[in-house]
């Protein structure tokens, strides 16, 4: 019994500095990553403001092939959303703001497995007259004691790998 006492203090001091920790771990993070694509800026922009052409491109929209998605206002302007639903993901991503050739903003809200709203964001800037670097971005954040798992997960190498997988897939497709 002596033994069970022991185990289970240990068990709650644990869980007890656990969520002292998270008091002081943040609760923000942001990743952005970037590439040059051998194509005029005007064009990329025209290609990458279609939120439906991440379908071709987002490591995270061709994950669930037989995902449900549909579609709410015009693609390519301000308050466009394309949801998504899956066993295992299901949320939206609407197009908040447009600068043209510049810059498009979105607001992700994610639904499963857990709920979040982030935000998230791709410009466009001219290297040359035919080349363009592209920098997509994402920034969230989470709560209270969920935030521990920002130290658990590298949300750097995690997302960043997924964004420069899927501008690396963006590339090849407006390079062809």
């Amino acid at each position: 019994m002596k033994i069970l006492k022991v185990i289970l203090t240990g068990i709650v001091g644990l869980i007890v500095l656990a969520l002292i920790v998270a008091l002081f771990v943040k609760k923000e993070y942001a990743v952005e990553r970037e590439i040059v694509i051998n194509k005029p800026k005007q064009q990329v922009f025209d290609y990458i403001k279609f939120i439906k052409n991440q379908d071709n491109y987002s490591v995270w929209n061709r994950m669930y092939p037989n995902k449900k998605t549909s579609y709410k206002g015009t693609d390519g302007t301000v308050g466009f959303v394309y949801a998504w639903d899956d066993k295992e993901s299901a949320g939206e991503q609407e197009i908040t703001k447009i600068t043209e050739g510049e810059r498009m903003d979105m607001a992700l809200r994610f639904k499963v497995p857990f709920e979040a709203n982030d935000q998230a964001y791709m410009i466009t800037e001219a290297v040359t007259d035919g080349q363009t670097k592209v920098k997509w971005g994402f920034s969230g954040s989470m709560k209270y004691p969920m935030n521990l798992m920002i130290l658990c997960m590298n949300m750097e190498d995690m997302l960043g790998k997924d964004l420069q997988k899927g501008l690396e897939d963006l590339k090849v497709i407006l390079e062809k």
